[in-house]
């Protein structure tokens, strides 16, 4: 615990551009590249800013390659952030590839992060938490210091229920996202950080943290979700959440996405079939920094890097082997 008193915790943001999300969803209009990059990564910036927090931004690869996006991604750790992983095409099937396109997709992405942020990244992220055994051991054997595509919750199923009720998909394209969210054994997964046991050596596991005991989601896409219907509603709770992480000694790790800054006003209809963006986004962001200041209230904020760090200095940490459901034949990325 630091000097300060209060348990350590950490912040992180995965930079999903419009056209994943689109991808991901079906709609064909994505191989045009749609991106509200320069208008989401400046709001970001200077929301940490005022606030005085350091996070882990887990930029896409694609993106970190296409020009137009240069400025806003070098902005980022020019303003002292960290940058991790999160795949090259941002496919959450990745789990599906060849041992040889894993090795590709993730060493893609880190060539183009890093020429572009002057910063290697070595923490990953799984497009939609998508991980399996062959990626761990990319991750180990490439050098990387820790992973954080875990999300124990067992409400896999009810997401990939409205994702698919919500999306427009070929039947091919629903048999790659079959296992979307995972599935309720998710839920049976450590909430604690812990250590991946490999062939290779161990690796550092940081969880997106859910509600201790119940398992239940807490980041804030959820929480602006819940607000929608009552902004009463969801400070109670998430000061629930974070009060059972401080009574069971659970460092939490917090998770953010772009459209938890970005609202109706945007000018973004292609993703309307998101929660919450019917929501202007100065709502949002006003939300976004009651969440956010009671978070560092209660606890040390760091980037992943700075939580990393710290939990790799404890000699407590569990083991664990690698236990993921087979799955069909690998498939090429598209």
């Amino acid at each position: 615990m630091p000097s300060n008193g209060k348990p350590l915790a950490s912040l992180s943001l995965d930079l999903d551009n419009q056209w994943s999300y689109m991808k991901t969803h079906g709609n064909p209009a994505w191989e045009s590249y749609p991106s509200y990059l320069d208008v989401v990564v400046p709001r970001t910036l200077r929301f940490f800013e005022e606030r005085g927090l350091k996070i882990t931004y887990f930029i896409v690869g694609t993106d970190a390659e296409r020009p137009e996006n240069a400025r806003a991604l070098a902005a980022i750790t020019a303003a002292g952030h960290e940058v991790g992983n999160h795949s090259h095409r941002h496919e959450p099937w990745l789990h599906l590839y060849s041992d040889a396109d894993i090795e590709a997709e993730i060493a893609q992405a880190e060539d183009a992060i890093a020429a572009v942020t002057g910063q290697r990244p070595t923490g990953f992220r799984g497009p939609g938490f998508s991980l399996s055994a062959a990626v761990l051991a990319t991750l180990k054997r490439r050098g990387y210091r820790y992973d954080a595509s875990t999300f124990p919750t067992f409400l896999g199923p009810l997401a990939r229920a409205y994702y698919f009720f919500t999306a427009k998909l070929s039947a091919e394209e629903r048999e790659r996202r079959k296992a979307l969210f995972g599935s309720m054994r998710e839920g049976l997964r450590p909430l604690r950080p812990y250590r991946w046991r490999l062939e290779a050596g161990p690796l550092l596991e940081v969880p997106v943290t859910t509600m201790p005991l119940f398992r239940i989601p807490f980041h804030v896409s959820y929480l602006i979700y819940l607000a929608g219907f009552s902004p009463m509603l969801a400070r109670t709770y998430f000061a629930t959440a974070l009060g059972l992480c401080r009574l069971t000694g659970t460092q939490p790790s917090l998770l953010l996405h772009p459209l938890d800054f970005l609202g109706s006003d945007d000018g973004l209809e292609p993703l309307q079939f998101f929660p919450g963006m019917n929501i202007p986004a100065a709502t949002k962001l006003a939300w976004m920094g009651d969440f956010l200041g009671a978070y560092a209230r209660r606890f040390t904020v760091l980037s992943m890097g700075g939580h990393v760090d710290a939990l790799n200095a404890a000699a407590d940490l569990r083991e664990i082997a690698p236990q993921f459901p087979r799955t069909a034949a690998a498939v090429l990325p598209s």
